[in-house]
């Protein structure tokens, strides 16, 4: 094992990674900018070094402070985390060729499944289901065009190596075709230093389900179940749950079994998530997230898997601390993001300071978190400071514990999303399990009263 870990992140991921890094005995180093000189995660890291200015390109985003903070704490590997540099596989292949050990899938694997097309190609190849789309990113939009006119409308222009929402534009008509097109590309060079763009067929009403998967140096791959994150809002995911109640027995057997067969064919290792979009019965691939996950802690805690633990124990070089028999999930996990944005207001982010911040406790209640009380949301970084973690025998006791704990937490200083969980988890339609992934945005309104 390692002794030790840098830390190549912020916020609650990098406070989960350093209590992981505590556990295994790990000796862990955080990084941080001018903005979060007090922050949580510097408070639970052994050892902490500034990478500079508040703006994450200056900080958190530059790559050769992060090897000198490495190199000036005499580090062994790197987690990033997800977000910054997680998936960034130049950012990967220079930690491969350096000194230190990249904990995460390698740059081979997050380049060949971070392109979307080529991703799919994998896929295919392993005997999993995908939507209908181009096998290559297209030229131009007359390719676009041609597609529409074979499969119908609507379809989606996504970049080629996009994710989160970003750079995926749905297009409904013949007259939206070409500036969606050049949007579409300008976003991927933006946010992921890739033009390319693709079509597919757009799924109108579909669930959005995940299958968490880690695999070892040794030919180990497991399955550690599939995750639900259907609510969404513009893409962006607000609430997650396992088991997927939309799945039978058969079905969670199939995504799961597709899932794991896809990123063995990769010969992937460490982390991943596969994810499927799930309509009138079958299920379609959609991309692979090469990192660990904001939803992970579903997963972990009804199955009892440390997937944090595994990320460094995999890194290091062991085996995966468990076979595929040993994944029986227990009961049924719910995660609500806590996110300081006002969801009255079209959810816009309100950054400022916990004046009062008292997390949820008791019986089947976890909280990971990047706050303290009387700590800053920046408004430099994602408006996520945590998430609720609600676990319990079956989903409806989940919803009833659920709906305990977010009403009993104290914030202020700072709207938060809290009053839109508490309005989903009574909502017949997402008690009732007939949401999809468009029903916050264009059937769900949260009001002041």
């Amino acid at each position: 094992m390692f002794e030790s870990v840098l830390i190549a992140n912020r916020g609650e991921i990098a406070v989960r990674v350093a209590h992981a890094a505590r556990e295994l005995g790990v000796r862990s180093v955080a990084i941080y900018s001018d903005a979060d000189e007090d922050a949580k995660h510097v408070r639970h890291a052994d050892e902490a070094y500034t990478v500079g200015s508040p703006v994450p390109k200056k900080s958190y985003l530059d790559a050769d402070a992060v090897f000198e903070v490495a190199r000036e704490a005499d580090v062994d590997a790197i987690h990033p985390g997800y977000g910054f540099f997680a998936e960034n596989a130049r950012f990967a292949k220079r930690v491969e060729e350096s000194e230190f050990t990249w904990i995460g899938p390698s740059s081979d694997s997050m380049r060949e499944l971070g392109e979307k097309t080529n991703a799919r190609a994998v896929m295919q190849e392993a005997g999993v289901p995908v939507v209908p789309g181009t096998k290559e990113p297209i030229a131009d939009v007359s390719e676009a065009v041609d597609f529409a006119e074979e499969y119908g409308y609507p379809i989606a222009i996504k970049a080629d190596g996009g994710g989160g929402g970003k750079g995926l534009y749905v297009v409904e008509e013949d007259d939206d075709i070409e500036s969606k097109f050049e949007t579409a590309k300008r976003e991927g060079e933006a946010y992921f230093d890739n033009s390319a763009v693709y079509v597919e067929k757009y799924l109108e009403n579909p669930k959005h389900i995940e299958v968490q998967v880690i695999a070892d140096t040794h030919g180990n791959v497991c399955h550690i179940g599939e995750r639900d994150c259907t609510i969404q809002r513009r893409q962006q995911k607000l609430i997650e749950e396992t088991p997927s109640p939309a799945l039978d027995p058969q079905l969670q057997t199939e995504i799961r079994t597709a899932a794991r067969d896809g990123l063995k064919e990769a010969g992937y290792v460490n982390a991943g998530t596969v994810e499927f979009l799930f309509a009138d019965g079958e299920f379609y691939f959609l991309e692979v997230n090469t990192r660990i996950q904001v939803e992970h802690p579903i997963s972990e805690i009804v199955t009892g898997v440390d997937l944090v633990k595994e990320q460094l124990r995999v890194a290091a070089g062991k085996e995966l601390s468990f076979e595929q028999a040993d994944i029986e999930p227990r009961g049924h996990a719910i995660e609500f993001r806590l996110n300081a944005e006002d969801p009255t207001n079209d959810f816009t982010p309100m950054p400022g300071t916990l004046s009062v911040y008292r997390p949820p406790t008791g019986i089947g209640v976890r909280v990971d978190d990047g706050v303290d009380q009387g700590d800053a949301i920046s408004p430099f970084y994602d408006s996520m400071f945590g998430k609720v973690i609600v676990h319990g025998r079956s989903r409806e006791e989940v919803l009833q514990r659920a709906a305990r704990a977010l009403s009993g937490m104290e914030i202020e200083g700072i709207p938060t999303t809290i009053p839109f969980h508490l309005a989903m988890i009574q909502n017949e339609t997402f008690v009732q399990n007939e949401h999809t992934t468009t029903f916050v945005d264009d059937s769900f309104t949260l009001t002041t009263e």
